[in-house]
């Protein structure tokens, strides 16, 4: 049988946890406290100057990348296209991963140099990029740029030549404004028409830029929206069922290997971020996303795991309709990785001290982590910043710590305990989909949907025999010729 909160896979300890840093509860935000806290730096400094493992080999694939070389020149745009004619968006990107890791670099190295190249790529854009344009695809370049710079510059916040006040006009009114839009409207598409990763990405960028700006309200929207959206990004619909063996399924499992890892990095990213705030969505709903960190590591490696049937509709309001049914996890390369890994493990097992034997084995295959420019030309490759090994290894914590009160969590993240999945946020689960969603497919027939869909999927069928819920959106129903594996 399904169920909604079975004993984590292996999980030991599992109400251990340090607190998160409670910076909401003195009524501001932590800086830096996007991915990286001043503590994590200072750690990452201290470790690559006593020549310790693995942060060195961490700190090697940094310093071998040509983006955090500090001869770096910017080359700003007046506007970013993604998708359609004129794109331009790998300028955008790469400048991007440039100014991170140049300022990953100085502040791990002591170097001036390269935080002053971090500061002159980001006072470039800032001072030239008025909008984003292209199809539907500019909304993930709302998404994924938008966090990746806002982690950018939340390194170099105090530098004193960084434009911070206009850089955060930048956030404001180019990158926000379509990410929060596609949340609310999804481009005029039903909400199950975009895939999960679609949703991530935007969701971190409103909340990397509520962070960065000190704007309390869209962290909350952001936070909020992980918690009950009625996109796939939200977790109950990203990671709709948990089985008794602990093992969550994530529904983009059913759609490719490359994707459903994506939406596992952007997911653990916007969990860093806000934990970095003093808001633990790590532990939210019983660790629900660590089951599912759990399952798609297991899942990515060549295990076998449970797969639920699944249907949702896609297309444009008032416009033109369909659905599609995946009915299996589909094929996986063991080779393929993407730099998701070390942050998420290290979170579960050094952090909270839990056992997580999948996480452990595929973090270690996937080390040391590279970031953009290690992972293939194209963009798929600078979608998440990477260089965990570096960034996220650390000592097991020895103090233990229970739920972050609300008080310490702030407004946005009242109620969200540690795995408690109790008090207001708590809602009752079936073992299937919350207002459950898909996200991303397109067709031709819409010109402005993203044409990232059906044509890309493994394993769809005719939806047969299949229970509805949530009005149609999303439909599940148990394989019955999977067995479920327990770790």
């Amino acid at each position: 049988m399904l169920k909604a909160a079975g004993a984590a896979a292996g999980a030991v300890g599992i109400g251990t946890a340090v607190t998160p840093t409670p910076a909401v509860a003195a009524g501001t935000y932590a800086h830096p406290g996007l991915l990286h806290t001043r503590a994590d730096l200072d750690r990452m400094a201290t470790k690559v100057k006593a020549g310790a493992a693995p942060y060195t080999a961490g700190f090697a694939k940094l310093t071998a990348n040509p983006h955090s070389q500090s001869g770096w020149a910017a080359n700003p745009q007046a506007t970013v296209i993604r998708g359609g004619a004129g794109q331009n968006y790998g300028i955008l990107y790469n400048d991007i991963h440039a100014a991170y890791q140049n300022a990953l670099r100085g502040h791990v190295s002591g170097d001036s140099a390269h935080l002053d190249t971090a500061v002159a790529i980001l006072n470039a854009w800032s001072a030239k990029l008025t909008g984003l344009g292209g199809n539907a695809d500019r909304f993930l370049a709302s998404g994924l740029y938008g966090y990746q710079i806002a982690n950018a510059a939340e390194l170099v916040r105090d530098h004193p030549d960084f434009e911070l006040g206009r850089f955060q006009e930048l956030l404001t009114k180019v990158f926000a404004p379509l990410s929060d839009d596609f949340l609310v409207r999804h481009n005029g598409a039903v909400v199950s028409n975009y895939w999960t990763n679609w949703d991530l990405a935007n969701m971190c960028c409103v909340l990397a830029t509520g962070i960065l700006c000190d704007d309390k309200a869209q962290v909350a929207r952001a936070v909020d929206y992980f918690k009950h959206g009625e996109g796939l990004g939200s977790i109950r619909n990203a990671i709709p069922v948990v089985h008794d063996d602990g093992l969550a399924e994530w529904l983009e499992a059913g759609r490719d290997q490359g994707h459903a890892l994506l939406g596992v990095g952007l997911m653990g990213t916007f969990c860093e971020m806000a934990w970095n705030q003093g808001i633990d969505l790590y532990g939210y709903d019983d660790n629900r996303f660590f089951k599912g960190t759990q399952y798609v590591a297991k899942w990515a490696m060549g295990g076998d795991v449970p797969f639920t049937d699944n249907t949702r509709r896609k297309g444009a309001i008032n416009g033109w309709s369909g659905s599609e049914t995946v009915t299996e996890a589909a094929p996986v390369n063991p080779a393929m990785t993407r730099p998701i890994w070390a942050m998420i493990a290290n979170h579960y097992t050094k952090r909270r001290g839990l056992s997580a034997s999948y996480l452990t084995q595929i973090v270690a295959k996937s080390g040391p982590e590279g970031g953009g420019g290690d992972y293939g030309p194209n963009s798929g490759g600078y979608d998440q910043l990477g260089f965990g090994t570096l960034a996220f290894t650390r000592d097991k914590a020895t103090g233990t710590g229970g739920s972050p009160s609300p008080a310490a969590s702030g407004s946005a993240a009242a109620g969200s305990g540690a795995g408690s999945g109790s008090g207001s946020d708590a809602r009752p689960q079936t073992g299937t989909a919350a207002s459950p969603s898909a996200s991303a497919s397109s067709s031709a027939a819409d010109g402005d949907l993203a044409a990232t869909g059906s044509n890309e999927i493994i394993g769809w069928t005719a939806a047969t025999g299949i229970t509805a819920l949530a009005g149609g959106m999303l439909l599940l129903r148990r394989r019955d010729r999977v067995r479920r594996q327990s770790q």
